[in-house]
């Protein structure tokens, strides 16, 4: 059992790191598209990752054009706070791509309205708060998957 977790731009080391070490923990590959806000060599990537980094299984795609391509016949499912449905509605199953925006700005607009109708988000329940960490919004969503299909 496993799921795919996609980072499309992820700009922050410290969250790719924690993400990386979340998917080990979980049995998840994790999927990096370019371009990056970082190096994969960058120290900061690797202290979130611990000492865990050597043992992630990580896939990197040069575009999202090349990520969507490689995998056009997967299961996915796209995180967004656009999105009208909740994660908790997702139909969970084994090899689920799970796809994640960058920080500052999410998914790209024109992948979220191709997308709509497999679109959703974490609700969020105070006006002062415009979205979750992403680190935590990926452990959100993939446990949730977990505890589904145990």
């Amino acid at each position: 059992m496993a799921f795919n977790i996609v980072l499309v731009e992820p700009e922050i080391p410290n969250n790719t790191g924690n993400i990386g070490r979340l998917s080990l923990a979980s049995g998840s590959v994790l999927h990096l598209v370019k371009p990056f806000g970082f190096e994969l060599t960058d120290a900061r990537l690797k202290r979130a990752g611990l000492d865990y980094w050597q043992y992630i299984t990580v896939k990197t795609y040069e575009s999202l054009e090349s990520f969507l391509d490689i995998n056009k016949n997967e299961k996915m499912v796209f995180l967004s706070a656009a999105a009208d449905k909740e994660y908790t509605e997702i139909d969970y199953s084994d090899n689920l791509f799970f796809v994640f925006g960058k920080e500052s700005v999410g998914l790209p607009k024109q992948l979220v309205a191709n997308n709509a109708n497999k679109l959703f988000k974490i609700p969020i329940h105070s006006p002062h708060v415009r979205s979750l960490n992403l680190a935590n919004a990926v452990s959100i969503v993939v446990f949730e998957g977990l505890r589904f299909i145990k």
